[in-house]
């Protein structure tokens, strides 16, 4: 794929994505498969030739969209809500294509002050003392994003185990 392929590819895909936000109501919330139906549905092989964009994007409808739980539908109350919205997917494109891997300062600096400048609106708005903002802590306070629960779940134990050895 070329840069104008990808052009041509990329429009479609957002046209895809606002068709399928704008009438997720319309769906069946959770699917009605049977585990292994996507083995069914593909080849047991990986392709030698590249697959046409067009050919990739029947596919999801054909192939992904029965298997999908449908976590933005109005009509799904299960677990918890899913942070998406229009500007979510915008930044999600740019950061796909910047490739930002913000797991230390170096790695990325703009990626790890924009997420310490956030965590201060954050905690600021929830009118956390000083003392958890990392521009009022000389450098104690502050947080970070974590990804998934078990991810921040990980961290308090983590924490809870340095300041119990200390």
């Amino acid at each position: 794929m070329d840069s104008a392929e990808f052009r041509r590819a990329a429009h479609q895909m957002v046209e895809y994505i606002i068709e399928y936000m704008e009438n997720i109501k319309n769906r069946q919330v959770l699917p009605s498969i049977e585990p292994g139906y996507i083995r069914t549905l593909l080849p047991g092989e990986a392709p030698e030739d590249p697959e046409k964009w067009e050919n990739i994007l029947g596919d999801i409808e054909r192939v992904i969209m029965p298997g999908v739980t449908h976590w933005h539908s109005p009509h799904f109350h299960a677990y918890y809500p899913t942070g998406n919205s229009w500007p979510s997917l915008l930044a999600d494109m740019l950061s796909d294509a910047i490739g930002c891997i913000g797991f230390t300062w170096m790695a990325s600096p703009a990626c790890t002050e924009l997420e310490t400048l956030m965590m201060d609106w954050l905690g600021k708005l929830l009118d956390l003392p000083k003392c958890f903002l990392s521009e009022e802590s000389e450098g104690v306070g502050g947080g970070v994003i974590q990804t998934t629960a078990s991810e921040a779940t990980l961290v308090c134990m983590l924490a809870a185990k340095t300041k119990t050895i200390q």
